[in-house]
């Protein structure tokens, strides 16, 4: 199956990035997993999509690009995939202000919080393999959780994945951002008053949910950024992919990070926290994982693991923000958010740390979704699923990304 004509406005910045032959075929990590698409390097249109596109790809090139310009941003790069296909993938504006070194499809972003996401696809993998079980309590692979009154014996993988630990949210990120060692940290949360009792409510973690990393570690032998990388980064085709931040900083082409127009230094505190927010890739190894969280690569991610670790396992509370009200009931599964979209089940998660954002949701029916990373702290690119969806599903289209600047806030824009 080639690239459709539809998507075809994205990927002729492919071109920007590789002097290589006119086409390169994306190959399926096995025989039996639906091959991709067919890129070609030139930007021509090759075959249109098996499916008629929902998505006017036209107007969405063009709202990217006006919003690459606005004063909040500095660059980034968008990935859609409808039907299953890869059909737009296009970077926009600079990697670092002040340059006019474009953000391409191989430039490479923080995943941030989306790093949650690939944590939870190792363990289950391995409780697939039956090496460990998702309802084994953290304490047996990973000694440096201590949890208030004891209960590390008692939560398990699965509470741990699901930030169901018991703690309030966002135990002790201060003291990981101070420089204190992770380890060092989690053995000091069992200093704190329980939120919750374990397994009973959310309470979202960066610190405690880094035991997963040290719960690999302890069933593989291997460094948890070598487990990744051979279970899944190689396997899947992805690249641009690393975990740590000479990963990022090494890359022929990386985002630098922004606070307003100014570019800083990598933060390396959530680099320590691999599994909460260590990975980096490239928008097009992304979307190669977003495509395999939609059960197209299932050789490598099995239709049974994917189940399991997007079963929605505890109710998450509401928060500010255009997404998040025009969400309706919200869960959090394993390293995955669950949400309900006008009776549409979609599966998500966004990501922040210091100078880049990240977002990626999809809906796991249509196998159609939307991934954006991003090199600075505007908020305004998450809103741009909410316009992808808005045409997936037909419905009225708003100008959720704010660029009609002369309109309210989520009025109404006519189609073009």
């Amino acid at each position: 199956m080639l690239l459709g004509v539809a998507g075809f406005y994205g990927l002729a910045a492919l071109g920007v990035q590789a002097a290589i032959s006119s086409f390169v075929p994306l190959q399926p990590a096995h025989a039996s997993d639906p091959t991709p698409a067919r890129v070609s390097m030139d930007g021509l249109p090759v075959e249109a999509l098996r499916a008629p596109s929902k998505i006017d790809y036209q107007r969405v090139d063009q709202r990217l690009a006006r919003l690459a310009e606005k004063p909040d941003m500095v660059g980034l790069a968008v990935a859609i995939i409808e039907n299953g296909e890869i059909a737009f993938v296009k970077g926009y504006g600079v990697t670092a202000a002040g340059t006019t070194d474009p953000v391409g499809v191989r430039t490479v972003f923080r995943w941030a919080s989306l790093s949650k996401g690939l944590a939870a696809t190792v363990v289950g993998e391995l409780a697939a393999e039956k090496r460990l079980s998702l309802s084994d309590p953290v304490s047996r692979y990973a000694p440096s959780l201590h949890l208030p009154g004891g209960s590390e014996g008692r939560v398990t993988l699965d509470d741990l994945l699901a930030h169901r630990v018991g703690l309030v949210h966002n135990a002790y990120d201060d003291r990981l951002e101070a420089g204190q060692d992770p380890r060092q940290i989690r053995a000091a949360l069992g200093s704190l008053a329980a939120f919750c009792a374990p397994g009973a409510c959310h309470g979202y973690q960066n610190v405690a949910f880094d035991a997963a990393s040290e719960t690999v570690e302890a069933v593989t032998g291997e460094p948890y950024a070598q487990v990744v990388r051979e279970k899944l980064f190689a396997p899947l085709g992805m690249a641009d992919a690393s975990v740590t931040r000479d990963g990022l900083m090494s890359a022929p082409s990386w985002a630098r990070p922004h606070v307003g127009r100014t570019t800083m230094k990598v933060d390396e505190a959530y680099y320590r926290v691999p599994a909460a927010g260590g990975v980096n890739s490239s928008i097009f190894d992304l979307a190669l994982w977003m495509r395999a969280q939609m059960g197209l690569a299932t050789s490598v991610l099995p239709q049974a693991v994917l189940d399991e670790i997007h079963r929605p396992r505890v109710a998450t509370d509401r928060r500010n923000g255009d997404f998040s009200r025009a969400m309706g009931q919200s869960h959090y599964a394993l390293g995955w958010r669950d949400y309900d979209y006008a009776g549409h089940r979609l599966i998500g998660h966004q990501g922040a740390v210091q100078g880049y954002r990240s977002t990626i949701l999809f809906d796991p029916v249509t196998r159609s979704g939307v991934a954006v990373l991003w090199n600075s702290q505007s908020n305004r690119p998450s809103a741009f699923q909410l316009e992808i969806l808005e045409m997936l599903y037909g419905q009225e289209r708003h100008d959720w990304l704010k660029l009609d600047e002369n309109r309210a806030s989520g009025a109404r824009i006519a189609a073009r």
